[in-house]
């Protein structure tokens, strides 16, 4: 990743250099004069600790000793781990200041910065993923999930990376119960490492076994589920313009498209899309009880709208198979604005803000292809 390798700091001074992240990254700017809570943040405000954070992050010798490519990703993570408290920060009216659902939130913006970045999709997950959990070590061991948590981060990016992010984090920000969080950060180490998660993914028994257990709570990940799928349909992830209707072109395949179906009943994509969704669900459930392989065209950029097709299929007997297409944004909105009937920008806009790439946990197998070709 180009700009982040250029910035990332180096031996044998491995200095972070503010100013120069502070020019490059206008989202570090907008950190700058966000509040936080001097309970837990008496440095300042997230800037500052985001600043601090990378400064201790590329002071730890655990950090130094990895190789360059994983210098770097963590150093973009530490960067990016609380770029959505500006859009989460407020004052409760006794007088503290929260950030609910930065995290959350986070991973979605930092996928975004990253995708217009271009940076390499492998990276741009890993650091996302990151963004996403990096909390969870705080106060793991309160968590009735934390297995569940544990084994999707080790399939998505790695549990000894988020628990480094999670030292420097804690390390920097000024505050009273550093010590204890640190003690449970050296916990959730010793659980992934029992788990044999901290450094590499849990070895499901099957791309079936995977699949039943992310997708059914209390799913003992130890079980070899015994595949019985029979049949394959195939769900498309993309927003507009990435090419779904040319892939799906190529296969000789039913296909069920959202589009398709708008148009024939007439249903403006800016109108409820209860009719639409209740013919396509009808269409599938006649190929699903033929056991008969067929394509879900649509955009399906949230992982809910996706699990809604994904368990009807799999309920049917169906194995799962995501292909997730992307496109830079500047070939997207080309392409988007070649159609008969473009997608109005702000549609576009609002699933960007929601598009989650989709991952090895919600299916029995996903695809990720560049289309911009």
């Amino acid at each position: 990743m180009p700009i982040f390798d250029d910035l990332c700091p180096r031996g044998p001074e491995w200095t972070v250099d503010w100013p120069r992240l502070r020019a490059a990254f206008a989202w570090l700017r907008r950190l700058e004069g966000v509040e936080q809570d001097p309970r837990h943040h008496a440095e300042g405000d997230v800037a500052t600790h985001t600043r601090m954070a990378a400064e201790v992050l590329t002071s730890l010798p655990s950090w130094r000793a990895l190789e360059p490519d994983h210098r770097v990703r963590l150093f973009a993570a530490v960067l990016l781990h609380d770029v959505a408290k500006p859009f989460c920060t407020q004052t409760e009216a006794d007088g503290s200041v929260t950030a609910h659902g930065h995290s959350r939130r986070g991973e979605l913006l930092a996928r975004r910065l990253l995708w217009e970045l271009d940076a390499p999709l492998g990276f741009r997950e890993h650091v996302a993923a990151l963004v996403r959990h990096h909390q969870v070590p705080f106060w793991a061991l309160e968590r009735d999930d934390l297995e569940e948590i544990v084994l999707r981060v080790s399939i998505t990016a790695r549990n000894d990376d988020l628990a480094m992010l999670a030292t420097a984090d804690i390390l920097g920000r000024i505050c009273g119960d550093a010590s204890s969080v640190l003690d449970n950060i050296a916990l959730f180490r010793e659980y992934c490492a029992d788990l044999g998660v901290l450094d590499r993914p849990w070895p499901f028994a099957n791309d079936h076994a995977r699949y039943a257990y992310f997708a059914t709570p209390g799913r003992d990940p130890r079980w070899a589920a015994y595949d019985d799928t029979t049949f394959t349909v195939t769900v498309l992830s993309g927003l507009p313009g990435v090419g779904k209707d040319h892939f799906v072109s190529g296969l000789d395949l039913p296909v069920i498209s959202l589009d398709a179906l708008r148009a024939t009943l007439g249903v403006r994509p800016t109108a409820p899309q209860g009719p639409v969704l209740a013919a396509a669900r009808s269409a599938a459930r006649t190929l699903l009880r033929t056991r008969t392989p067929f394509v879900w065209n649509a955009t399906n950029v949230s992982r809910q709208v996706r699990e809604q097709i994904v368990s009807l299929a799999a309920g049917y007997g169906a194995r799962v198979h995501v292909v997730s297409l992307e496109a830079p944004p500047g070939v997207i909105s080309a392409r988007n604005s070649a159609r008969t009937s473009p997608v109005p920008a702000a549609a576009v806009e609002r699933m960007i803000g929601r598009w989650e790439t989709p991952d090895l946990t919600e299916a029995h197998a996903v695809s990720w292809i560049d289309t911009r070709v």
